[in-house]
């Protein structure tokens, strides 16, 4: 069975790109804050800081505890998409980049005599090289290398940081059998339990489990295909798509409202639109959801013919919100905390049927002009009123999987929420 997955994976990103910029950092427990602030948490943490036992989620004060030492520094989410870029070009100077998995990780398929473990190993070695000439020290990876993409994620999380660890079919399925159940790509803390009632409470069970018991604890085939990543094997899986696009923010205290709240809700509907369409969609259905302070989560939705007019999807918007909850009399209104909108039932442009009535899309030639606009100036440079009074909040985030454009969804401040999987 040949090696056919590199998997890149840069070790504790943000903090290391600031180090990286930063030289007085290096060396020193840095813990990443999206504001500083001693109410927020780390939303990452250098392994000098790790050490001590601070983590992403860590508050400020019990890091403080953990490690007295540490150094704070406030996120600069734009550096770090940019840095993303300058590393992607540096990777495929040297092998093909197959897939980007997300800001930290990029996956590699090896083809033809990459897939010889001497050369895959020197490939992994010249990308490493490379990067310490053109980026710096700092921007250490971690490298997996095995049959497939599964085995090569977890070989890339066995020797952190700066590792380099191959899984040859030899090796399995013993070289996993140290590893917990959860550090297994796709087994999380419910996964982790379903299998433990199943009586497969080690990795050295579940790799000794049937497919059909494998079949049955996950419910269907993904069992199946657990069956044989574990042995190497890549399954076949459906392709893939989209399945909503959408946007959530905590109110700040100034806009616990239904004025705020109505704000940041127009703010994320136009981000969302702008996103459908660059990306080639259409969307069905749209939800919002309202979490409040003293009442259980509101939340409404609708389906509704393809849209992906910023206008069109704002009047459904102004429908939904009109069936939110009120408190009768002179009590005071209940108070908003977080507001998201997700659009759903996504098309691709070219399985969207014509409209019925000629109007129908009047309103794509607007916002083709309003998309330029925003691409030549940022995607604060005009908007829709309703946003009036949000547009410095809601900045955009930088999930597990997705990789920002910045020229459509950073603000006009370059800030951006982050989260990084450690």
């Amino acid at each position: 069975m040949p090696l056919r997955a590199l998997l890149l994976d840069f070790n504790s990103y943000f903090a290391s790109v600031e180090q990286q910029l930063r030289p007085e950092l290096r060396g020193r427990p840095v813990g990443v804050l999206p504001v500083l602030a001693e109410t927020t948490c780390c939303i990452a943490a250098s392994y000098e800081a790790k050490r001590f036992g601070v983590k992403t989620g860590t508050k400020v004060a019990e890091a403080r505890r953990l490690c007295p030492d540490i150094v704070f520094v406030q996120a600069r989410p734009r550096v770090y998409v940019e840095m993303h870029h300058r590393l992607m070009r540096v990777v495929d100077s040297v092998i093909a980049i197959g897939e980007v998995l997300s800001i930290d990780e990029v996956m590699c398929e090896l083809t033809g005599s990459w897939q010889q473990e001497a050369v895959a190993v020197e490939l992994a070695r010249e990308v490493k090289r490379r990067l310490l000439d053109h980026v710096g020290e700092c921007l250490t990876s971690s490298v997996g290398i095995a049959p497939n993409r599964f085995l090569a994620k977890v070989a890339s999380n066995m020797q952190k940081p700066n590792g380099l660890t191959v899984i040859r079919e030899a090796d399995l399925p013993d070289i996993l059998f140290g590893l917990e159940l959860e550090d297994l790509h796709g087994v999380g803390r419910a996964m982790s339990a379903r299998l433990r009632r199943a009586g497969i409470a080690t990795v050295e069970a579940l790799c000794h489990a049937s497919r059909e018991d494998l079949r049955q604890v996950w419910g269907g085939v993904e069992g199946e295909r657990m069956f044989e990543r574990l042995r190497g094997l890549e399954p076949s899986l459906p392709p893939t798509r989209r399945a909503s696009i959408g946007h959530s923010h905590v109110l700040p205290p100034h806009l616990r409202d239904d004025a705020g709240a109505w704000a940041v809700l127009s703010k994320l509907t136009q981000k969302a639109a702008a996103r459908l369409r660059a990306e080639g969609y259409l969307a069905c259905r749209m939800s919002l959801a309202v979490e409040y302070r003293d009442r259980p989560v509101w939340a409404a939705g609708v389906r509704f013919a393809p849209l992906r007019a910023s206008l069109d999807f704002l009047r459904v918007l102004a429908d939904l919100w009109a069936g939110r909850p009120r408190r009768r009399g002179r009590r005071a209104p209940w108070e908003p905390m977080k507001v998201s909108v997700t659009l759903w039932e996504l098309l691709s442009a070219d399985q969207a049927s014509l409209a019925l009535f000629p109007d129908a899309g009047q309103q794509s030639g607007l916002d083709a002009a309003l998309d330029r606009l925003r691409l030549k100036y940022g995607p604060d440079a005009i908007y829709f009123g309703g946003a009036w009074g949000a547009m410095q909040e809601a900045p955009m985030r930088i999930s597990f999987t997705h990789v920002p454009d910045l020229r459509l969804e950073a603000d006009a401040a370059g800030d951006v929420a982050l989260y990084e999987a450690g």
